[in-house]
């Protein structure tokens, strides 16, 4: 079990877990006020993301152009949560229908939607919160890949599956709240979520889930399947000669993308206040392809540093210059792929980590004895052919 154990988190990824994990729950949480830290939270939701990219995109070669599907449906899942709570009779005795969200009001309903009703406890919206995205995801990857579409026709189709989900959130606006989305969440269970106090709690419960992601991708990452997924990117048809399925684990991956960006997009909902189509379209999709692409596409670290610099790069842009940040945004995303086109985790890669296998590496004591006998016997040049090395002794050999 220890043995094992080892293998998945070996030593220097225990050490970059510990510098993370200090960061974000030490440093940050005693550096910042509650505005900037309600800020890195809400990056956080889009490092679940990209966590997920990297399963998919990074190891199993599969790009997917849609993933703000899923962070969308998980947000708005919360959100119907959310919203019902708030829309209780006494809070809206003014409309003329009152027991119902207001955006539905407005739009002339009368009674609340059969879909909507179940969403009135909150162990199924837990539930939905999951399984929605993940079997919506699983829907579109046995369409796909069972008839072996991949590379850049299933980018666009995952694109236009965004698009089209957009256009139908927009266009059902007395269900969906339309373009505005769904607005004005105020409580969980009765606990006002806009204090400063809860700010900080869903900040911690945030970056609790995000590491439990952050474990499991690990997990996948440094086990069997992991190498099956690199297989697959690099010769995925001779995986499939070697008789494996790369349909039912593109399956899978991808459904775990999905359910990691369903899990951010409820932290989203909880944390800002509000869930709306243009977190789930075309543009924001895209933008979650860079957080990945940005922060290493192989490391789901990088993933999680690369959200946090690109939507602090972002903010810090769109205050300072806000009529060229789209363009230093674009410029940032150019000079880290030409420059770093694994990622900034691969500074960490040649840079980081020699340093740290080099200093916490275990100092093996040779034998004088051995030392001796080498300096006795000198070595053949490279250019002689010979055979003589099978009759030496294994402690020569080794020495070779």
């Amino acid at each position: 079990m220890m043995h094992s154990l080892k293998q998945i988190f070996p030593r220097h990824d225990l050490i970059a877990f510990a510098i993370l994990a200090a960061i974000l729950a030490i440093v940050f949480p005693l550096t910042m006020d509650i505005f900037r830290l309600n800020l890195v939270g809400k990056y956080l939701t889009y490092a679940f993301v990209a966590l997920g990219l990297v399963l998919c995109w990074g190891y199993g070669g599969i790009l997917s152009l849609g993933q703000g599907i899923f962070f969308g449906l998980g947000g708005y899942c919360m959100a119907m949560f959310l919203k019902l709570e708030a829309s209780s009779p006494e809070n809206t005795a003014i409309q003329s229908t009152p027991g119902i969200p207001d955006f539905m009001d407005w739009n002339q309903l009368t009674e609340l939607p059969w879909f909507w009703e179940p969403f009135h406890s909150l162990p199924f919206t837990l539930f939905a919160v999951i399984a929605v995205p993940t079997v919506f995801a699983f829907f579109i990857g046995v369409a796909m890949f069972k008839r072996r579409v991949g590379g850049v026709y299933f980018a666009i189709i995952t694109q236009a599956i965004a698009a089209i989900l957009t256009i139908l959130i927009i266009g059902q606006q007395g269900f969906t709240g339309g373009v505005n989305g769904i607005t004005d969440l105020r409580t969980f269970l009765g606990w006002d979520i806009r204090t400063d106090s809860a700010k900080y709690l869903l900040y911690f419960v945030n970056l609790v889930l995000l590491f439990i992601c952050l474990v499991i991708a690990q997990c996948v990452r440094k086990n069997k399947l992991g190498r099956i997924l690199v297989a697959m990117r690099v010769r995925e048809e001779r995986v499939r000669f070697s008789g494996y399925d790369v349909s039912n684990f593109k399956i899978f991956v991808f459904c775990l993308g999905a359910l990691f960006s369903a899990l951010g997009g409820a932290m989203f909902t909880l944390q800002v206040g509000f869930m709306s189509p243009t977190f789930v379209g075309i543009v924001p999709s895209i933008e979650m392809v860079i957080l990945c692409a940005v922060g290493g596409r192989l490391s789901i670290l990088g993933a999680i540093y690369g959200a946090l610099l690109v939507n602090f790069a972002k903010t810090s842009f769109s205050e300072t210059f806000p009529e060229l940040w789209l363009f230093a945004m674009g410029a940032l995303f150019i000079s880290v792929v030409l420059f770093f086109p694994n990622g900034l985790a691969s500074l960490y890669q040649e840079y980081v980590l020699p340093w740290i296998k080099a200093r916490f590496k275990p100092r093996v004591k040779t034998k004088p004895e051995a030392k001796v006998e080498s300096k006795a016997k000198p070595q053949p040049e490279l250019s002689e052919a010979t055979d003589d090395s099978a009759n030496l002794p294994a402690g020569a050999r080794y020495e070779n």
